[in-house]
């Protein structure tokens, strides 16, 4: 005869066993349903990233064939790179800086371009270098220099943990409709009504010097220099720090 405390111990042992087999089946239920809206979103955008390429080169040809110039839209989205460290800064300035989140050299982020933003550029434009990334820069940022910002160290702020699986996102970003990296590559680039939460979400990227290193910092882009805006050509320079 089996003891009783024994028995009830198998009892439980077989009840945690069947509920462990069936989340585990649950879990793979999910992860394939998961896969497949992936790749259906990830068609979606591609989708419309081709007709959007369409639409500009339909339009170019439309204002040529008129005489005229095709004028694209505004950028809405703005990539900073800190080009310079802590020598002889003011206060001001620094502050400024801390508030991009670029607080060391070669720190980059995604901006959505506003008023408030712009003036903020203007006031640290000597220290840093900008301009409108297109889709190649975002996916290379993302998929390269990609890292999470996640609490979970009580004895730290926040951990900078690499976006190596799709359930970081989901876990984070779930909430928000966001569960795999097009989804933030998608956001970025569109500048999606979720980019601040996606911003927030991804730790500031931190490249590597470029290649050939930067003369003349002191001086505006313009002028031959590395500071201030790029607009596209922001693209080349990323090129060389990724």
């Amino acid at each position: 005869m089996v003891p009783e405390l024994l028995a009830k111990k198998r009892k439980r042992d077989e009840q945690a066993a069947t509920a462990r087999a069936a989340a585990a089946v649950e879990a793979r239920k999910k992860a394939r349903t998961t896969r497949k809206d992936i790749f259906k979103r990830a068609e979606k955008y591609v989708a419309e990233y081709r007709s959007q390429e369409k639409d500009q080169v339909r339009l170019k040809r439309e204002a040529k064939a008129k005489g005229g110039f095709y004028v694209p839209a505004e950028a809405k989205v703005l990539f900073v790179v800190r080009i310079r460290g802590l020598n002889k800064i003011a206060p001001k300035t620094k502050k400024i800086l801390q508030l991009l989140r670029l607080k060391q050299q070669n720190m980059g982020v995604f901006l959505k371009v506003s008023k408030p933003v712009l003036n903020m550029l203007q006031r640290v434009e000597p220290y840093v270098a900008f301009g409108y990334p297109n889709l190649k820069s975002v996916r290379e940022l993302v998929y390269k220099r990609g890292y999470a910002k996640v609490k979970g160290n009580p004895l730290a702020k926040a951990d900078r943990i690499p976006l190596t699986d799709n359930r970081i996102i989901e876990e984070h970003l779930g909430k928000h409709g966001l569960i795999c990296m097009e989804d933030l590559v998608h956001e970025l680039y569109t500048c999606g009504p979720k980019f601040k939460e996606v911003s927030t979400f991804l730790w500031p990227f931190k490249l590597s010097a470029p290649k050939g290193g930067m003369d003349r910092k002191r001086l505006h882009y313009v002028e031959g220099g590395q500071a201030g805006n790029r607009e596209d050509k922001i693209n080349a320079f990323i090129r060389k720090m990724n």
